[in-house]
This record gives C-alpha cells, structure tokens and sequence, in this order.
C-alpha cells in the first residue's frame, strides 16, 4: 500500500515539473518572437533594463515576503546571486535582444536547443560527472545542429568566418544561461521565489550601466506603443512566470532532467516564427533542428545507460 502511494506521489510530482517547464519553455519559445518584434520598437538595452524592473517591482508587490523571509540565508550567498543575476539573467538577455536585429526568431530558438548540450558539457568540465560514448555522439551531433544553422545551411562559410553575428551573439547567450542552469543545482536552501526576486534584483542593477552605454553611444531608443506591449508581455511571460516556474522544476526533477526541456524552445520558437512572422522554414533550418533534438536525446539516453 505504501509502494503504492509512493509511486502515485512520484508520478504526480513528475507530471506537475513536466506541465511547469513545458509551460516555460513555451514562453521562452515566444520571447524569440517578441525579440524580433521589439526590433525597432524599442533599443535592446531599455528593453532589458525595462523588463527586469517591471519584475523587481512585481515581485515586490507580491513576493517580499519570501524575500524578507529568506534574506537571513541569501545574504551569506551574495556572490552567488550576483554572478547567476549577471550572467543568467542580464548578460544572457542582452545579447539576445542584440541578436535579434541580425538572425531571425527561427534561428534564435534552435540556438536555444543548444543549452542542455552546454549543461552537460559544463557539468563535466566543473563537477567532472561522468559522460558516456552515446552522450559525446549526442553532443557532436547536436554541436553541428548548431553549425548548420548558424551557417545558414552553408557549411563553406565556416571557412571565411562569415557566421551571422546576431548567431554568434545567441550562442554566447546560450553559454551563460547554460551556466545559469548549473549554477542552479548550488542554489542556497531558500523558497524559490525568495530567491528568483534576489537574483532578479541584481539583473535590474547590472543593467543600468548597459542602459548608460546605449544612450551614451546614441542607439538608444524610446519605447513605441508596440515596444511598451513587448515590454508588459516579456516581463510577464519569460522574465517572471517561466523563470520562477524553472526554478521549481529544478528542485523537482534536477537540472539535468530540467534541461531538456529546452529542446521544446526550438519547436516552439519555430512554429511561432512562421504563423506571426512570416519566416521562412527553409531545409537547414529543419535539418539542423532535427540534429539539435536527436542529438539531445543521444546525450540522454546515454545517460539513462
């Protein structure tokens, strides 16, 4: 009887982290498409410092609570918070409002498939956790997912360096939220909104200064009408509800397991792109976000034996 409620509890707390990272990466899915949105509507920087005071403010609002209560905790982690805010959250968002004014939204969700690949290799590399043949073959083939795409289908231009920039930006980007996901297997024992408004906290200051180098280098630009709607949607959607409800499938499933479902971003991402913007879906771009999946799903079913 007892083996029984066990296993019941498993699965419902199974399928509660899968409903709540599904969801997630579905808003990460459109923030590729409001990044492209955004572009001419406001500057990158504004929206990135726009975004996280929106959220700041919210979580203010609704969740100081959990931050007043965790505080006596996170305040002995503050270099934590400080470096996962920065680079998770600020640096991460940065070049990706960057990257949409020089790739497409379809090409910045497959890039995003390239992040549990990142995780894993970034697991090795710091915790030197065990990586099998199956998972290497994964990582290869995932690896020129992202080479094929960020090529546009052309692998000749490897050799003259003539990557597209906004690519290159979203694969930097991709780094530092894959070591934002790591860096989440450490997390201090606090609530995790306690902790998501701390970190949220920092990405709003960090990017003050970028904000100051926009204006100073006359790109910056005042939000439109559609630029405040692009700011309310990704305040709400990928900054506050998909972030926390990330953090929570962690402490359910494991970073690992969390991972993947970043595979979703790419299919998401891809679908929106072509029903509200038009894109094109040419050949590359399906072959390369058939070597992403398949290549992630090498690298997991490796782990599973």
């Amino acid at each position: 009887m007892t083996d029984g409620k066990s296993e019941t509890m498993v699965i419902n707390h199974n399928t509660r982290a899968y409903l709540l990272l599904t969801f997630t990466t579905w808003c990460w899915g459109a923030n590729a498409i409001l990044g492209k949105v955004a572009v001419g509507e406001i500057s990158p920087m504004l929206l990135v410092t726009l975004r996280w005071l929106s959220v700041v403010i919210l979580l203010l609002i609704f969740a100081r609570k959990y931050l007043i209560k965790d505080w006596p905790i996170l305040r002995h982690h503050i270099g934590y918070i400080c470096l996962m805010g920065t680079l998770g959250f600020t640096a991460f968002n940065a070049l990706f409002y960057i990257a949409a004014h020089s790739t497409s939204a379809i090409n910045i969700g497959i890039l995003q498939g390239s992040i549990p690949v990142f995780v894993l290799l970034g697991t090795f590399l710091l915790h030197h956790s065990r990586i099998t043949r199956t998972q290497v073959f994964g990582v290869a083939v995932t690896l020129l997912g992202v080479i094929t795409v960020a090529s546009g289908g052309d692998i000749t231009q490897l050799a003259g360096l003539t990557i597209n920039q906004g690519d290159f930006y979203m694969l930097i980007a991709c780094l530092f939220y894959a070591g934002y996901s790591i860096g989440l297997s450490r997390r201090p024992p606090v609530s995790a909104l306690g902790l998501f408004s701390s970190i949220a906290l920092v990405a709003f200051i960090v990017s003050l200064p970028l904000l100051a180098i926009e204006i100073g280098s006359n790109k910056f630009q005042a939000p439109t009408i559609t630029g405040w709607v692009v700011v309310a949607l990704v305040s709400l959607l990928p900054s506050l509800i998909a972030q926390v409800f990330f953090i929570y499938g962690v402490s359910l499933i494991g970073p690992g397991r969390a991972g993947v479902f970043v595979n979703l971003v790419p299919v998401f991402a891809s679908i929106m792109a072509v029903v509200f913007l038009q894109e094109s879906f040419e050949i590359f771009h399906a072959v390369s976000l058939a070597l992403v999946l398949g290549g992630i799903g090498l690298s997991e079913l490796g782990k599973k034996n």
